[in-house]
């Protein structure tokens, strides 16, 4: 059975993420199901979050090993597996929700089933309760001398990379490569899938078609936007932007020339100060 949340929207593990709404009622699964909807999620730059129970003590319907994950896709919140259900599950659910926002780390933490849940079972159990990091997606538009060395770097520092290029002979049928998919056509086909938390790295062979791409970003609302050009093409790239109507905001937001300034001159060095660019983007740096 898939792991995929996104073939589970029909049943009853959908929900809404925001404000004060009840969790998703989960959909029952085991332990290793769970872990793969989790791996699957994390690795297509989903936020997930998951509870695994420790041990228990006294009488609880918590079993050691019993995983719940809580993944959330295009604002749609999905609940995969069990902690042992009733009050105990709903308070882990909504405990869960809270590191999706970012207000929580990993911790174990106690739960007495009969004074605080007011179960009849009276129990305690433990639990690890965890957010789990998403690979940063990020399509490269661009297979050239800069692109072939950018994406699988970026692969190898725990990105999940689409190349594309609409160039003919440019995917290797035979190539499997972990977390770099590799896409013959043009970046609106490639980038359909790509979640918009993530980055769009214009390194065509073409000026317009990197001006085509960085407005489309723009456009599409992605975290980040970086353009591989010198500081006279960043200089036509923002006047072409103004005269079609982007805001100053929008602007400011393209990386161009993109990469760390280390004085890089060949294609390698180049490479390296752009995935250096893109590291310090999903640690927060400036």
């Amino acid at each position: 059975m898939s792991g995929d949340p996104a073939r589970h929207r029909d049943d009853a593990s959908a929900g809404s993420p925001g404000g004060d709404a009840e969790p998703p009622v989960p959909r029952t699964a085991e332990p290793s199901e769970v872990l793969r909807a989790a791996a699957d999620a994390t690795d297509r730059g989903l936020r997930a979050a998951m509870a695994t129970v420790l041990s228990r003590r006294g009488s609880a319907p918590s079993s050691p090993g019993q995983k719940l994950v809580l993944i959330e896709e295009q604002g749609v919140l999905h609940a995969i597996g069990t902690v042992g259900g009733g009050a105990v599950e709903h308070t882990v659910l909504r405990a869960l929700r809270g590191f999706l926002r970012g207000d929580a780390e990993a911790k174990v933490q106690t739960f007495r089933l009969g004074p605080e849940l007011g179960m009849c079972c009276g129990g305690q159990t433990d639990l690890l309760l965890e957010p789990l990091v998403a690979a940063t997606p990020a399509l490269v538009v661009g297979g050239g001398h800069i692109g072939a060395l950018v994406a699988p770097l970026l692969a190898q520092c725990g990105f999940r990379v689409v190349l594309c290029d609409d160039r003919d002979g440019f995917v290797d049928e035979d190539a499997v490569e972990p977390r770099l998919r590799r896409v013959q056509g043009d970046f609106l086909f490639a980038g359909k899938d790509v979640p918009r938390t993530g980055a769009v790295l214009a390194m065509t062979h073409d000026h317009q078609l990197d001006q085509r791409v960085v407005e489309w970003a723009l456009r599409e609302g992605f975290a980040f936007v970086g353009g591989v050009g010198s500081r006279a093409k960043a200089a036509r790239t923002r006047a072409r932007l103004e005269q079609k109507g982007f805001s100053e905001e929008d602007m400011a937001r393209v990386h161009m020339p993109l990469g760390v300034d280390i004085g890089a001159r060949a294609p390698a060095e180049i490479a390296v100060s752009i995935v250096a660019a893109m590291v310090a983007f999903r640690r927060g740096r400036p």
